[in-house]
């Protein structure tokens, strides 16, 4: 089943998202494993709503928002936008609808063509799509720029001009030349100083405020997410454990995993100590998950038992539009959070 906020069809709808990698000894041999990178995702992202893809590295958050673009082509599943089969259209239509779907990248270093001025990336958009020439483009490339926080003049620079938050924003003014309505955002922070990471994330928030935009917003620090989300949905080992509104997640997490995801997160308050849930071993390899539950291996919960370790539980909902994978979490149960989070 796919959680959805409302009966009102959602911008975007992901069922049952599937991405495999296989694994060869050789170039010209059969594949001898398959790495499970993303193993049947599902979601709805709302106009104008930001949904968090939250999680440790190695999840298949960054995969999945890739898949969903079809920067990489999904292995099976299902992924609508605007009521529109992304997997079904060929390469004509696909590039028309990228005008509508957009990404800003991890790395603000790598994103860029250091060959390219910052005003002919931003452009190249533009002339794809057909939307402004000559003049008009130039004078669509500097509002832009100003639009993020950047001088007009800077359009004649190339991009080791700039510094990490300077380029991010570029790549977002780069993003935004087309008019998107939804834009993956691929932890578009990490690799910012805190001071500059506070800058981003506020001129996210007020371009979806003026332009009615819908994020993925890609993520693992979970301050971020708490500053910028909308709903979270959390990952683990390419499968959803956990989605639920914002605010039901951060006050009453139900699954094992989001607990002690949350429990690492830093307490802004002078003599108040939050005491870690610390996981037991490393994450399996999405190569050779475990069966059952894939966080079972790691999992404290009192109540463990075989159902955890051979059967996989669905995404349910167990409260009021918060879904959790876990069978071990009753169906609307009243809050209940572990004395480690106190």
């Amino acid at each position: 089943m796919t959680a959805q906020t409302t009966s009102v069809a959602p911008l975007l709808d992901v069922r049952n998202l599937t991405k495999h990698f296989p694994v060869r000894a050789g170039w010209f041999r059969a594949p001898t494993q398959v790495i499970r990178a993303v193993d049947g995702v599902s979601f709805t992202v709302a106009d104008g709503e930001t949904l968090a893809l939250v999680g440790e590295s190695g999840s298949g958050k960054t995969t999945a928002g890739r898949a969903i673009l079809r920067l990489i082509e999904p292995t099976s599943g299902q992924v609508h936008f605007g009521g529109r089969d992304v997997r079904a259209l060929n390469a004509a239509s696909l590039r028309a609808l990228r005008r509508e779907m957009q990404i800003v990248f991890q790395d603000p270093y790598g994103s860029l063509n250091p060959r390219l001025t910052v005003g002919a990336a931003i452009r190249e958009g533009l002339l794809v799509h057909q939307l402004a020439e000559g003049a008009a483009a130039e004078q669509r490339v500097r509002a832009l720029l100003d639009e993020v926080g950047l001088r007009a003049e800077y359009a004649t620079r190339y991009p080791h001009e700039f510094s990490g938050g300077q380029r991010q924003r570029i790549g977002i003014a780069r993003a935004l030349a087309v008019e998107p309505r939804f834009i993956v955002c691929d932890e578009p922070v990490s690799a910012l100083d805190v001071s500059v990471q506070a800058q981003v994330v506020n001129l996210l928030r007020d371009l979806q405020r003026d332009r009615g935009l819908a994020y993925l917003f890609i993520a693992h620090d979970l301050a971020v997410v708490a500053h910028m989300a909308d709903r979270v949905a959390v990952m683990y080992l390419g499968r959803i454990v956990e989605l639920a509104p914002r605010a039901a997640l951060f006050a009453t997490p139900r699954m094992p995993y989001t607990q002690a995801l949350l429990s690492a997160v830093p307490v802004p308050e002078p003599g108040r100590v939050r005491r870690r849930i610390l996981l037991a071993g490393d994450p399996p390899s999405p190569a050779n998950p475990p069966s059952g539950c894939v966080f079972h291996p790691r999992c404290s919960h009192p109540d463990r038992d075989a159902m955890c370790a051979n059967v996989i539980p669905a995404l349910e909902e167990k409260a009021p539009a918060h879904w959790v994978a876990c069978h071990k979490v009753p169906a609307a149960a009243p809050p209940s959070l572990p004395s480690t989070l106190a």
